[in-house]
This record gives structure tokens, C-alpha cells and sequence, in this order.
């Protein structure tokens, strides 16, 4: 697939308990200035109800290079800086391309 096709990300954070309210505050500034980057198409926070201190984000970028420039970003220098102290393990971020089977109303995020 070309550089410009459709990157969907899902990224999950494993949460200390205690500190869910302090890391959805984290990701909601960084939802808030996400929203107004070029490229990004939804970056939408998502939480597990089986383990509630489970957050997904799952994100839709309009190309590869959109996404990587996301990565660099003061605010997400600032989540990743202050992250640790906040979770079990280190973030699971997932980079995909679409794989269009189905119907393009329901196979494709």
C-alpha cells in the first residue's frame, strides 16, 4: 500500500489503580490539540468496562506521514513524560492499514 493510504492506530494503556482520573485528564488535552492536526481524521478514547483501567484510543489518519507528525508534537512529548509514573507497562501502540473485505460501509474504519 502507497505512503498515503488511511492509517488506523489502537493504542492501549494499562492503568495503576488510582490513576485513571489523572491519565483521562492527560489524554483529554492531548484529544483536544489532536483534533485540530491536519491528518487526523477521529482520535476517539475508548475504555475497556471488563477492566476499567484499560484506555484504547483508536485513531484515524489520513496518511503515514500525518501520523508520524502527530508523534511529534510537544503535547505527546509531555504524555509520554509523564505516562510512567501512571501505568503498569509501557503503552501498546498498533500502526494498521485497512485490508477492505466486506462491504466498504462496514469494512473499513
Amino acid at each position: 500500500m502507497s505512503q498515503e493510504t488511511k492509517v488506523v492506530v489502537v493504542a492501549t494503556v494499562e492503568v495503576k489503580p488510582g490513576s485513571e482520573e489523572a491519565v483521562q485528564a492527560l489524554l483529554e488535552t492531548v484529544i483536544t490539540h489532536t483534533h485540530t492536526e491536519e491528518g487526523n481524521i477521529s482520535y476517539a478514547l475508548h475504555r475497556d468496562f471488563e477492566q476499567p483501567g484499560r484506555f484504547v484510543m483508536v485513531e484515524r489518519w489520513a496518511s503515514r506521514e500525518a501520523l508520524e507528525e502527530h508523534f511529534t508534537k510537544p503535547y505527546m512529548a509531555e504524555l509520554f513524560a509523564a505516562l510512567p509514573e501512571h501505568v503498569s507497562a509501557p503503552p501498546v501502540i498498533i500502526r494498521t492499514e485497512p485490508v477492505p473485505l466486506g462491504g466498504a460501509a462496514k469494512g473499513v474504519l
